[in-house]
């Protein structure tokens, strides 16, 4: 079984840092992708960054320049640097990974972490 644990998330003023962590643990053959989603209320989950085996990234425009996802292929960890932070990155951030784990390839979810960007 696999799980992924997400770590970081907190209550910052706008302008503030936040660094967001995520672990994949369990039976993992290969990680393809990993990324942070968030989820504000009444909205729909969107994709924030998303990092692949090799090292690619792509982000939603509205973190473009402020957000730096990284991760370490060898302890299969993803991080989310967030800087500048504003009241609109107030959500529920969600760990995301492609993995196939024995001879299955799903996406696998973290149980979420709350970034709030307050005064």
């Amino acid at each position: 079984q696999v799980q992924l644990v997400e770590s970081g998330g907190g209550l910052v003023q706008p302008g503030g840092s936040l660094r967001l962590s995520c672990a994949a643990s369990g039976i993992i053959f290969r990680i393809y992708a990993m990324g942070w989603f968030r989820q504000a209320p009444g909205k729909q989950r969107e994709l924030v960054a998303r990092i692949t085996s090799g090292g690619s990234t792509n982000y939603v425009d509205s973190v473009k320049g402020r957000f730096t996802i990284s991760r370490d292929n060898a302890k299969n960890t993803v991080d989310l640097q967030m800087n500048s932070l504003k009241p609109e990155d107030t959500a529920v951030y969600f760990c995301n990974a492609d993995l196939s784990s024995a001879v299955v390839r799903t996406n696998y979810w973290g149980q979420g972490t709350q970034v709030t960007v307050s005064s």
